[in-house]
């Protein structure tokens, strides 16, 4: 994994401190999510290829914003609950940050700096956009937040970077 992210602190939704690095050797799909939004039901895709993929070395991480219209205005213990109840979430998630602007969380400092398919880096856009983080730590691919996690592109490149 690259030092820069490997190293980067960020806190459990429990509040444990944590990095990338506790994740070393595996691949990530790192998410911005949000209970209250129009794209939420990505929550159940999102578990899907966590549970299908587990075996093979992925990770979903996701990682609470209440930056887009007030979208995740929950407590760490409401988010919880909401996932686990509703779309039975079991993949770590972290605290709530910011993922824009002058407060955006050091994660998210170097994640956007990574373009996308169409080679446009910068700032996320909503909530739900994904980060495809390959096993040795470099940004394999950024799909942006309408691009379902169960979409052909994103399985792909889900394959291209977990061991066979």
């Amino acid at each position: 994994m690259t030092n820069e992210l490997q190293n980067i602190t960020i806190n459990t939704l429990s509040g444990e401190p944590t990095s990338l690095k506790a994740y070393e050797g595996h691949a990530l799909l790192v998410v911005n999510v949000a209970s209250k939004c129009g794209l939420t039901p990505q929550y159940g895709a999102l578990e899907q290829l966590a549970n299908d993929y587990a075996d093979r070395g992925l990770i979903v991480i996701g990682v609470p914003c209440n930056q887009f219209m007030g979208q995740e205005p929950g407590t760490a213990e409401e988010i919880q609950e909401f996932c686990s109840a509703t779309y039975g979430v079991t993949f770590p998630l972290m605290e709530k940050i910011e993922v824009n602007g002058d407060n955006r969380h050091p994660l998210y400092a170097e994640l956007t700096r990574h373009p996308d398919a169409s080679g446009e880096a910068g700032d996320i856009q909503w909530n739900f956009e994904k980060f495809l983080i390959a096993p040795d730590g470099t940004v394999a691919a950024r799909f942006r937040p309408r691009t379902e996690p169960d979409a052909p592109e994103v399985i792909e490149a889900i394959e291209a970077v977990v061991p066979a």
